[in-house]
């Protein structure tokens, strides 16, 4: 058998070990969703980022590189950013918020938040969830089809079925912790495959980085230069052209719109979930510590997986296989299994995550909430376990329409930052912040992005910019007007802004 086949079987294998160790282990609802809030610093850091980061971070991001060389690390020193800003601005506060209301989900919070009693918060934050994160869930499903499909060979349809299998069983089984340490282990082996693969290849090559920008540059010295468009369609027969005029480069729009990405982070449930599930907001600096470094080494790493293969490798059809490209040129098939699982585990990483939350949407804000208020715990875990299978099934029959891993994930990520990024800003830092306000904002963000994408897109403009402006304005402007927060809403944000007992 190919040696990279058994390593990826021997990966799976140990995966779905680790999601039926914890399916002993789960029970209690808060388990599942939460893990009883006891995650040490060092697990929630990794299995926040490479949640985040999805198989993106091995195939979108290193595909766009690759197509246009380094205008696109903006995306990069955005997300870097904006990942440093949340775990500083947002972590702790909402650790401690979530406590002191009793929360374990999103929905949750914003609902006892604001003692919202006519459960429309809850309705409407679970809803944009679904949809989003459905669409999220198709792109890693797509990714993990064109990882399977290169690998074995075979038709990308059957390829989505094996990554929905796969995925779908161990988080089903596991839960929270389950996610959270294979998490771990998946986002220390994407930095180790991101570090060395192109330590490995440039060495290959010979030149070292010198020769390397010096092949690059006869290419196009265009791909070298930040601040320059670069055109790339194979099926065109474009070959990194500069345009859309030689030595045009990149504009305003577009600079803002790459940077933008990082506001994402503020409104991404599967990321702050990890902050609600860390045993003490005290922890929050190491693991901030951890997980922006993490995230710093492993986009530098994947803007050189992109930036190499365009001197290592034959034109690409599909710009997104250069890393697994790269890994089949210049590995031996033992290694290179090990790298191959660093993808799976990229793409498994942040669908598990994507999964539990969608889950808890559906098990704890509809079934718990409106069907069966006295639903035991048991009945819940039953519950939870079947709307993984759902949302699974939903995002698979997505992923079969294919499309560009970028172009999907980039929607999602805009749809969810412009729904919850401003209303959980206002949430933990403006006491005046009301019920009415957060709805009317949730909605917002989430229509204005489904709008922009589909009428407005020939702007060039990112639709989460619009989205996430014109939600934090709806949320103010409303807040502002009428009844302000009760006595009892403003004594919990006071106690939630000092530390806890447990720090």
């Amino acid at each position: 058998m190919n040696p990279t086949i058994v390593i990826l079987v021997l990966y799976i294998l140990g995966m779905l070990s680790i999601g039926y160790y914890f399916y002993k282990k789960n029970q209690s609802v808060d388990d599942y969703f939460l893990g009883g809030r006891s995650m040490n610093p060092y697990v929630t850091a990794l299995s926040a980022q490479a949640s985040d980061m999805s198989g993106w971070l091995l195939l979108g991001f290193p595909g766009a590189v690759y197509a246009g060389g380094f205008n696109a690390m903006w995306i990069g020193i955005g997300l870097a950013v904006g990942t440093y800003l949340n775990w500083q601005i947002t972590a702790k506060r909402l650790r401690r918020y979530t406590e002191v209301v009793d929360a374990i989900t999103l929905s949750d919070y914003f609902e006892n938040r604001f003692h919202d009693n006519s459960h429309a918060l809850r309705i409407v934050s679970a809803l944009a969830i679904l949809v989003f994160f459905t669409i999220y869930v198709s792109s890693g499903l797509v990714a993990g089809g064109l990882l399977f499909e290169s690998l074995l060979g075979i038709n990308f349809k059957i390829a989505v079925v094996l990554a929905v299998v796969i995925v779908g069983i161990y988080t089903f089984l596991g839960g929270y912790f389950a996610v959270c340490w294979t998490d771990f282990f998946q986002g220390s082996l994407m930095l180790i495959a991101l570090i060395v693969t192109p330590l490995v290849v440039v060495a290959a090559l010979g030149g070292g980085f010198g020769g390397l920008w010096n092949t690059i540059g006869d290419i196009n010295p265009d791909l070298l230069n930040a601040g320059e468009l670069v055109n790339y369609n194979f099926a065109e027969k474009v070959m990194w052209t500069s345009g859309p005029q030689p030595g045009d480069g990149i504009n305003f729009i577009g600079l803002i719109s790459l940077l933008a990405w990082g506001l994402g982070y503020f409104g991404m449930p599967h990321i702050i979930v990890r902050f609600m599930g860390i045993k003490s907001a005290r922890e929050i600096p190491v693991a901030r510590f951890v997980g922006v470094t993490w995230v710093a080494l492993s986009l530098i790493g994947a803007t050189l997986v992109g930036i190499i293969g365009i001197a290592a490798l034959d034109p690409l059809s599909n710009p997104e296989t250069v890393f697994l490209d790269l890994i089949n040129k210049y590995f031996n098939p033992w290694i290179a299994g090990i790298f191959m699982a660093a993808i799976l585990a990229a793409i498994m990483s942040t669908i598990d995550s994507q999964l539990l939350v969608a889950s808890s949407a559906l098990a704890e804000d509809f079934y718990k909430s409106f069907f069966k208020p006295d639903a035991s715990e048991k009945q819940l875990l039953v519950a939870s376990r079947i709307t993984v299978v759902i949302i699974t099934v939903l995002g698979f029959i997505l992923a079969l329409t294919g499309g560009s891993v970028m172009d999907i994930v980039s929607y999602a990520w805009a749809g969810l930052g412009a729904s919850f990024g401003p209303a959980i800003l206002f949430s933990l830092f403006w006491k005046k912040t009301s019920r009415n306000g957060v709805l009317a904002g949730i909605i917002t963000g989430g229509v204005v992005v489904v709008l922009w994408k589909n009428l407005l897109a020939f702007t060039g403009l990112y639709e989460i910019i619009p989205g996430f402006i014109l939600s934090a304005l709806v949320i103010f402007i409303v807040s502002s007007v009428g009844k302000g927060p009760s006595e009892e809403i403003l004594e919990e944000f006071e106690r939630a802004m000092k530390p806890l007992a447990n720090e």
